[in-house]
């Protein structure tokens, strides 16, 4: 292999040519193309390119030096002992240094702080790269602009700690003190961090020899401590870092220009170069797959060369480092992989692929075009994608090839890792090329293996069905191997664009389905008005109710059987049912591949600011006289509402429900809803719990869903009418220490507020609009069914108003149980704490609203008058009879009702 870099000045040379569009004839070959270059005009080749580019690399070493700042002053205020111990180990240290040596260092540092940073500007300018310069003295100002603030800040409002670990008695004045954060030091680290000094190692070594001798006369002399020199150089480094990323860095992609330079040094003659197009879809997996050229030679056949830059490289960096968070044991290549790791890996892939007996484009070269771009020339192969072909030319014989391809691979242990259509090429002669071998792995365990069969499956099933994929998969693979590849055959074990392309299906799905139902609906209510033109009898001979509920029937009916018609099955589904007709022992449970979901991660982030700001109003509170002093005949009462709380939630589920479902087993249900919500969100695990419930007892799933919905839908206008209510009585109360009118018409305006963002973003908009309608699908046909038995809409809202006063007077009785009549509040102001706290806590995505409820109604209670002695351990009292003792006799119920079937 061919191998030899091209002189980084020739790349930098020709970096403000990126931005200079050229146009040129489109080539007829094989792929399609943007457009053609010939060598007198490469300089033109690419589009129209942005001068600078926003780096999450930046980003991410700013954040790690927001966190080290962070660490440091966090070790400065609590770690007293130890900051003092290491400055008088290093003062210790440093005073046995001879004096000549103490005055030469600080002579030459002096002297180099200030001759470097110019010298390096004038290295720079001569090489024309001027927007660096402009960078680096763009950050200079901003940190010391950070630098007087964080001196002003250390000395008038940090603590004593922290002042005493970043500052010392001035050598020259006893009276004064040393500067916290050096003023001239910080901006020279800003200034050659942003001017690019990491990138060259000879003026690294020179900058970090010129600190190490600046920080160590500073120390020996007495006019710093070792923490301010660390901060100095944490806020020089991140305030570099957060311009480079705020403003963006100059784009020093590769022009034509340099890839024919880079061909010529490894030893073609090209003549002309075209770029292919690329789709601009799954940008955070096929982005940083890099630009494709089809070049000629003046001799031999054409050539294809992918060229990497550090840009393209930094496409998709979040998403790929979100999937090596959240996935487990088949995490995607290292999310910080340089470009000479970059090249290494898909030249090691070639390589394997050709030797497992794979057709994949063979690597004939690789260069380094300058320090920020690779490139890598392929022998060409032409042809067309999967996804280009049309349907009729993807025969049998093709998918049977395709599946030959990954099995060669897969008996060599390679995973391709990306198997989807324009990954899949080809060619004229209806030979199968796999491309795209980047971001496989070599030495695969099996897991991986069985990924790539099922994304394969996928892949296929969308342009020939799961019949012909799981028929020619079978064929070449065998039926053990196919059916091994099912607990992968899940949304999150396919790639992005697969499952983006899934959730268009669904959603179109979805559509056909609610189609269906209002033809069906509309049919049927067409039908009774025909029927009711012929029939000539008067209306008072007519049965009234009767005909009523057989119509309203008849059409619930029809709504049904139109459903269950048009309900389709997703293609996961029909793979799955497909290799079960051959392997019916195969495994279907889908295999646990998140590591950490965004449910769990969110959870633990809102309840760990929920418990930050709950112990904040705990730390001042002695709880030993308090509990002393408690009234228990309170905290009995407390008990009891606790414990008719879940008589009040089986009438409200009830009452939503036309069939018969037992009574006491639904209250047991509910009890066991108080094990299921600490284990999920409140809202999400009643839903879940209930609908099975109800499944359980005989209620149709469809229906049991409506019910839940509807339900819910009351539930929700319960609340707002009640909160509005009980606001409207605070507003109206004569308190010298409270306005709530106030406080209720700011909450009001801060929902109104939301309401209006959420309406008017149209991501948002759309977003909400999905999951409600989700939610409450088929309510409304159910409340037809429920408004025909007054008596059981009436123990539905009935339950739900008893449901809320239960859990007003238990919160009520647990402040009175703390409390006296001096800190005594209205039944009112109680009532309008919980409903706010209610709502915040369904909303918070910790299992049970925990931290969320508790900070929401401790800062409640304290708005309304109550004092925090009585309002936090008031709380906890709520809580604890509420959410945590409930948890056990939730378990034995959860456990009972499984036994019995009811779950």
């Amino acid at each position: 292999m061919k191998q030899q870099g091209v002189h980084p000045e020739d790349a930098e040379g020709t970096s403000d040519a990126a931005s200079r569009p050229d146009t040129a004839d489109a080539a007829g070959q094989d792929s399609e193309f943007v457009e053609v270059t010939h060598i007198d005009e490469v300089e033109g080749d690419e589009p129209l390119l942005p001068a600078r580019v926003h780096r999450p690399s930046d980003l991410m070493r700013l954040l790690v030096g927001v966190l080290g700042v962070i660490v440091l002053l966090g070790i400065a205020a609590f770690a007293h002992g130890t900051t003092s111990g290491l400055e008088q180990d290093i003062n210790k240290g440093t005073g046995q240094a001879p004096d000549l040596l103490i005055k030469i260092a600080g002579l030459a540092s002096s002297i180099a702080i200030l001759l470097v940073p110019v010298a390096f500007a004038i290295e720079r300018l001569i090489k024309r790269d001027g927007l660096r310069i402009a960078d680096g003295v763009l950050a200079a100002v901003l940190a010391h602009g950070v630098t007087l603030a964080t001196d002003l800040w250390v000395a008038k409002a940090a603590p004593g700690s922290i002042q005493e670990a970043l500052t010392q008695p001035s050598p020259g004045d006893i009276h004064a003190l040393t500067d916290p954060v050096h003023g001239y030091l910080a901006p020279v680290i800003a200034y050659m961090t942003a001017v690019g000094m990491s990138r060259r190692p000879r003026w690294r070594a020179v900058l970090w020899i010129v600190l190490m001798l600046d920080a160590f006369s500073m120390l020996v002399t007495g006019y710093t401590t070792p923490f301010s020199i660390i901060l100095t150089v944490l806020i020089g480094w991140m305030v570099a870092y957060g311009t480079l990323y705020a403003v963006g860095s100059p784009n020093v992609r590769p022009t034509g220009r340099t890839l024919m330079a880079g061909l010529r040094h490894v030893g073609f003659r090209p003549v002309s170069a075209a770029r292919e197009e690329l789709p601009a879809s799954d940008t955070a997996e096929t982005g940083d797959r890099g630009r494709r050229y089809f070049v000629t030679l003046e001799d031999g056949q054409p050539l294809d060369v992918t060229v990497v830059d550090r840009e393209q490289q930094a496409q998709g960096f979040f998403y790929r480092a979100w999937r090596n968070l959240t996935l487990r044991g088949f995490a995607t290549r290292s999310s910080l992989q340089s470009l000479r790791q970059a090249l290494e890996q898909e030249a090691l892939l070639a390589y394997a692929a050709i030797a497992a007996g794979a057709n994949a484009p063979k690597l004939i070269a690789t260069s380094e075009l300058g320090p920020d771009a690779v490139m890598l020339v392929y022998e060409h192969t032409g042809g067309r994608t999967l996804d280009s072909l049309p349907d009729e030319d993807i025969t049998d014989e093709l998918l049977r090839d395709t599946w030959h391809q990954v099995r060669a691979l897969q008996s060599r242990r390679i995973a391709h890792r990306r198997l989807v259509g324009d990954a899949i090429l080809v060619d004229r002669s209806g030979t199968v090329i796999l491309t795209d071998l980047r971001v496989g792995e070599i030495a695969a365990g099996d897991l991986l293996l069985r990924m790539d069969t099922s994304q394969l499956l996928v892949t296929l099933g969308l342009r020939v069905g799961a019949e012909r994929a799981v028929a020619t998969a079978v064929s070449v693979l065998g039926p053990d191997a196919v059916a091994d590849c099912l607990p992968m055959l899940q949304p999150i074990a396919l790639s992005r664009s697969t499952r983006a392309t899934l959730r268009k299906l669904a959603r179109e799905r979805a559509e056909r389905e609610r189609e269906a139902v209002l033809e069906a609906s509309r049919l049927s209510k067409q039908a009774r008005q025909e029927a009711a033109g012929h029939d000539t009898e008067p209306a008072l001979d007519k049965p009234g109710k009767k005909a009523e509920r057989a119509e309203a029937r008849a059409e619930k009916r029809a709504i049904d059987e139109a459903l269950e018609e048009a309900r389709e099955e997703d293609l996961l589904t029909q793979i799955r049912h497909e290799v079960l007709r051959i392997r019916p022992q195969a495994p279907v449970e889908p295999a646990r591949l998140e590591r950490v979901r965004p449910r769990t991660l969110i959870s633990f982030i809102a309840g760990a600011i929920g418990a930050y700001f709950l112990l904040t109003q705990l730390t001042h509170i002695e709880f030993g006289p308090l509990v002393a002093n408690a009234e228990w005949g309170w905290v009995a009462a407390a008990v009891l509402f606790s414990a008719l709380s879940y008589v009040a939630a089986a009438m409200s589920l009830l009452g939503f429900v036309p069939e018969r479902v037992p009574f006491l087993r639904t209250v047991a249900a509910q009890v066991a809803g108080s094990f299921v919500k600490i284990v999920a969100p409140a809202a999400v695990g009643g839903v879940a719990l209930n609908t099975r419930f109800l499944q359980r007892a005989g209620v149709r799933p469809g229906l049991a869903v409506a019910s839940v919905g509807a339900s819910q839908l009351f539930g929700l206008g319960c609340h707002i009418l009640m909160l509005l209510s009980f606001g409207y009585l605070t507003g109206t109360e004569k308190t010298p220490s409270l306005s709530p009118s106030r406080t209720v018409i700011a909450g009001l305006l801060t929902v109104a507020v939301l309401v209006l963002v959420v309406t008017s973003v149209p991501f948002l908009r759309k977003f909400v609009v999905t999951r409600v309608r989700s939610l409450f699908a088929g309510v409304v046909p159910r409340m037809l069914d429920v408004l025909q038995r007054p008596q059981k809409l009436v123990t539905g809202i009935g339950g739900m108003l008893l449901l809320t006063a239960c859990f007003v007077m238990c919160l009520d009785a647990s402040i009175r149980a703390f409390g006296d009549e001096t800190t005594s509040i209205s039944i009112a102001s109680v009532a309008v704490v919980f409903l706010a706290g209610n709502a915040l806590g369904s909303a918070a995505p910790t299992p049970g609203g925990v931290g969320a409820v508790e900070a929401t109604l401790t800062v409640g209670l304290i708005a309304v008058g109550l004092p925090k002695e009585v309002a936090a351990p008031a709380v906890l009292l709520f809580r604890l009879l509420t959410l945590w003792l409930p948890v056990l006799p939730g378990w034995l119920a959860f456990n009972h009702l499984t036994r019995k079937g009811a779950l």
